[in-house]
């Protein structure tokens, strides 16, 4: 089996952030995301020192609104909870939760929760139980869960829930690895998890796993390196781990590795991207892969970062 080409990743990772490249560029959009999953890379990797942590964290507030309390995806950007969430769990990374006006912050997120229990993304309303899972895991960070209707957040979270034991994007949507990943996540956080069916979760879970050891989304999908994430952290939470074979799937990602200028494709011998990257990564995390720091399932952070900020005293 290949190893893990750490060093390789952690120089792709720090120089993918120059401007000039063109995953730079098309990524200007969601650079709040792509510092997220770059940066939490290179931790996972004890690299972290890599970077200037003040230049980070000066960015990351250069994309916060005050007047709002949410952050954008870039500089200029209109504030919406997925980078809110990224700026947040940066910030948790490098332990500088001080420099955020919190009270502020986690008004703008509890202000996105609508009667139904449902959070949108932004002032424009999108729902989405994305932002579900985006909301109680920043507010819990914060130490800000009271601010919101909990109970009706779980609620609407349940009522996504399919015959197949899966969870949709709204009622009555497709089951799908990533909307259960965060349909998990928000039950998991707010001590619900008693709401889901484990083995026939489970069941439908395993099943993503492909022949060539790799995950996919969805039925009759290709497996993708991301799913690595969704999948794995979603059985961990509801103890169903062991039913993949994690050897096979440990070989998946690594063959999509770029051994030579580092970075992690979706497949193997296609293009290398900093969202697949840390999502291989983290894979690797979630089955123990020796040298990787290990993750916490819920929080998508690295757990003695999740332990410092809850067991703090």
């Amino acid at each position: 089996m290949a190893e893990l080409a750490a060093d390789q990743h952690v120089r792709y990772i720090v120089t993918v952030e120059k401007k000039d490249s063109f995953e730079s560029l098309v990524m200007e959009h969601i650079r709040l995301n792509g510092a997220y999953w770059g940066l939490t890379t290179l931790d996972l990797l004890h690299k972290l020192h890599a970077v200037d942590a003040a230049e980070v964290v000066d960015w990351i507030m250069s994309c916060y609104h005050p007047e709002s309390g949410g952050f954008g995806g870039n500089v200029g950007h209109d504030p919406h909870v997925l980078y809110t969430l990224s700026a947040v769990q940066v910030l948790c990374l490098f332990d500088r939760l001080d420099v955020l006006d919190i009270d502020k912050v986690a008004d703008y997120v509890a202000g996105l929760q609508n009667e139904d229990g449902s959070f949108s993304g932004d002032v424009w309303g999108e729902v989405d139980t994305r932002f579900s899972y985006i909301a109680l895991c920043t507010l819990s960070l914060l130490h800000r869960l009271h601010k919101i209707n909990m109970q009706k957040a779980v609620d609407f979270v349940v009522s996504c829930k399919n015959l197949d034991g899966g969870f949709g994007a709204m009622p009555g949507g497709e089951s799908h690895a990533g909307q259960i990943f965060c349909c998990v996540g928000a039950l998991a956080i707010t001590g619900s998890l008693h709401h889901i069916d484990r083995d026939l979760l489970g069941w439908w879970l395993c099943e993503r796993q492909c022949k060539d050891g790799g995950l996919n989304g969805r039925p009759e999908k290709l497996a993708d390196v991301c799913y690595s994430w969704w999948v794995l952290s979603s059985l961990i939470m509801i103890d169903r781990v062991h039913w993949i074979d994690k050897e096979k799937l440990t070989k998946f990602i690594l063959n999509c590795q770029d051994k030579e200028t580092g970075g992690i494709s979706d497949r193997p011998d296609n293009a290398v991207d900093i969202y697949h990257t840390y999502f291989g990564v983290a894979g690797l995390s979630l089955m123990e892969y020796p040298g990787v720091k290990p993750m916490d399932p819920a929080y998508a952070l690295p757990l003695d970062v999740v332990n410092r900020i809850f067991l703090r005293k």
